[in-house]
């Protein structure tokens, strides 16, 4: 579940959850509504995993 994925993301960054939604799709509220039930497109999920990659390798800051 990409909900799991990007929780270990913000914990392990320390990145707050409005900078993440707006830096990896440009919605601030993005994880808060996730977390309260929204289910992102596979394009927005493939879009959110790119983004944890790029930035963990070092690509993003």
């Amino acid at each position: 579940m990409i909900l799991r994925q990007i929780e270990k993301f913000l914990r392990d960054t320390g990145m707050a959850p409005t900078r993440f939604g707006r830096d990896a799709v440009r919605d601030p509220r993005l994880v808060f509504d996730m977390r309260n039930g929204r289910e992102p497109s596979v394009r927005m999920t493939k879009r959110l995993e790119h983004f944890m990659n790029i930035y963990q390798n070092g690509a993003v800051s």
